[in-house]
């Protein structure tokens, strides 16, 4: 049975999604702060719904420091709508956000989504290109046997890339593929990501992995 972590200081939200997600057959576990909650990440859910305004540390803060720990997706639960907040959400290691009021079916399906997601990944076998070891299992990455630590989602634009070498994505393309939503919104963060991946690569080796296609976005040439 997969376990999801529901973070949110608000009883009745706590309740109605431990309730709702009961009943679609999932195993719960509830924090309502987020010292609570990153005590809590430490049985490794499958999935963590975190509500970004807590009252001691935010979901952001939280977020942070269980990702190292934790590399289950991170569904953001927000009241927030700037677009930098999302952007900043997104690169403290969350993998997705919806807005509150939010419509819960929709927030289900959402939450489908990614454990199917997660389970294709796991699914898949180990990779070795011009030296760059790719385990998409344990979503693990080496180069000459030294690993390379990546964000889930740095992890996640690598991982989708390589499994279509020599094809061109657009930004919008990687950002839809590696979120399941629509990427028109924050696509932009995808170059964000690239870059550092990219930095993350050289520190390893001099060779090109991702080639940006000016105008039209990038492809894995590994």
């Amino acid at each position: 049975m997969e376990r999801i972590l529901i973070v949110d200081d608000e009883p009745g939200i706590r309740m109605l999604l431990k309730d709702y997600f009961e009943m679609l057959g999932y195993e719960i576990r509830t924090a309502e702060d987020g010292r609570t909650a990153v005590a809590a990440a430490e049985e490794q859910p499958d999935l963590i719904l975190l509500d970004i305004n807590l009252p001691d540390l935010d979901g952001m803060t939280v977020c942070q420091k269980i990702r190292e720990e934790v590399s289950c997706p991170i569904v953001f639960l927000t009241a927030k709508i700037e677009e930098q907040d999302r952007i900043n959400g997104l690169l403290s290691g969350g993998d997705d956000y919806i807005t509150k009021p939010f419509s819960i079916d929709e927030l289900g399906a959402r939450v489908m989504a990614h454990l199917r997601r997660e389970k294709r990944t796991r699914k898949e076998q180990e990779e070795t290109v011009q030296g760059l070891g790719i385990r998409y299992d344990e979503r693990s990455v080496r180069y000459d046997g030294e690993e390379i630590h990546l964000t889930r989602t740095e992890f996640d634009i690598l991982a989708f890339l390589s499994m279509h070498p020599r094809q061109v994505f657009s930004k919008e393309q990687i950002y839809e593929a590696v979120r399941g939503i629509d990427g028109s919104g924050d696509s932009s963060i995808v170059m964000e990501h690239i870059r550092r991946l990219r930095g993350k690569i050289a520190q390893k080796t001099s060779k090109e992995y991702i080639e940006t296609v000016w105008g039209v976005g990038y492809k894995w040439i590994g």
